[in-house]
């Protein structure tokens, strides 16, 4: 929460547990042992004008998510400190109405990761520090749709449900060039994750066996991420810090489901993702000994092209607006508190790629927004 109240823009500070997440090389500046959990309420919500001509709008059915996170960490020696974290940073989904036009795309994805970390750092100088953490990796991930049954009468639900693992790894290095200026360099590894699960449909009992069902695989590739960011202090309370992310989406090329019957064809549904960026900036100002205040703003560019834009991830251009307070409740125990409303650029789809109710193109007009509320608790030993 402290660094979501700052946009992000963390990589140079990373002084506290979430460290672990932003850049490992930030744990020495955490002597003694060191206790984070919080979690963050997310609530997006998406629109969608269309297939032109039409004009009519399908608005998404209203969710909550509540990714979590956790981090402990303890100085092993004089220059070596260890640390364990976990936390969701892919997931969420989306749900339409059953009857919504686009049913026949989706009704429901939601996707779910959770990372196991366990970390070092070492410190190198007194001003430069490297750290080092594996990724252990487990997901489930829900898909849902409708499949026209034509030339036949009517719709069949279809639903593919499956779990799988991976193994990832970060690393990150803090350098102090003067008493004011700190830069940090951060990589988060791609993972596969390979799934493997069920495909039930319901639909007419005389089409039954024509209706995917059974065994499935497919397998989803993580992008790897470079953060290169700098934190400067103005005065002793103020400190302003910046980050530039780099995400290599180019990872995810196509969607494939793999059946295990020779019976039903495998389903396949192009990607191609491009790379992109996340520009941040954050400020924090400490109001007292036991009050810090902060604000933040951040520009992602999406990585999807036009033409394969579907209602399965309605993304966008995104500016972020941040912001966020923490107060020490005792000496030991303190609490963050974050806001982000996040506005994606309405999207206008003109060259749509996707293959829909036996023809290519649904074109149309996306309109998303989020709120994001993050809270943390701290314990320091």
């Amino acid at each position: 929460a402290r660094a979501m109240g700052m946009a992000g823009a963390f990589t140079a500070l990373a002084n506290d547990p979430s460290a672990i997440f932003f850049n490992p090389g930030g744990l020495v500046q955490l002597s003694g042992t060191h206790f984070m959990a919080g979690a963050t309420l997310i609530t997006p919500s998406s629109s969608f004008r269309g297939p032109s001509p039409s004009i009519t709008e399908s608005v998404m059915d209203k969710q909550l998510f509540n990714p979590i996170n956790f981090y402990a960490t303890h100085q092993l020696f004089d220059k070596v400190f260890v640390g364990f974290g976990v936390n969701n940073p892919y997931g969420l989904g989306t749900k339409w109405p059953a009857d919504w036009v686009g049913r026949f795309l989706t009704t429901e994805v939601e996707l779910r990761t959770f990372f196991f970390s366990p970390t070092a750092a070492y410190k190198v100088t007194d001003d430069i520090s490297v750290g080092l953490g594996v990724d252990y990796v487990f997901s489930d991930v829900v898909l849902a749709r409708k499949s026209d049954l034509a030339p036949f009468t009517g719709e069949a639900d279809v639903k593919l449900k499956g779990d799988g693992s991976g193994w990832g790894f970060r690393a990150g290095v803090l350098a102090k060039l003067t008493d004011q200026l700190s830069v940090g360099v951060s990589y988060r590894s791609e993972v596969e994750i390979k799934f493997e699960g069920t495909a039930e449909s319901q639909g007419p009992s005389q089409l039954s066996s024509k209706l995917p069902s059974g065994n499935v695989k497919t397998s989803v590739t993580t992008p790897q991420n470079v953060t290169v960011g700098a934190a400067y202090n103005f005065t002793p309370n103020l400190v302003v810090s910046a980050d530039f992310q780099w995400v290599g989406w180019s990872s995810y090329k196509e969607l494939v489901v793999d059946f295990e019957d020779p019976a039903f064809s495998d389903l396949t549904s192009p990607r191609n993702y491009e790379n992109s960026y996340i520009a941040r900036v954050g400020a924090e100002y400490g109001l007292s000994n036991n009050l810090a205040v902060r604000g933040g703003l951040f520009y992602d560019k999406n990585p999807v092209k036009d033409e394969y834009l579907d209602p399965l991830l309605p993304d966008a251009d995104r500016i972020g607006f941040n912001f966020g307070f923490s107060y020490n409740i005792t000496r030991n125990l303190s609490v963050d508190v974050a806001y982000l409303f996040l506005r994606f650029n309405e999207r206008t789809v003109t060259n749509s790629q996707i293959y829909y109710a036996g023809n290519t193109g649904f074109n149309g007009t996306y309109n998303s927004t989020a709120h994001l509320f993050g809270l943390n608790f701290s314990y320091n030993l």
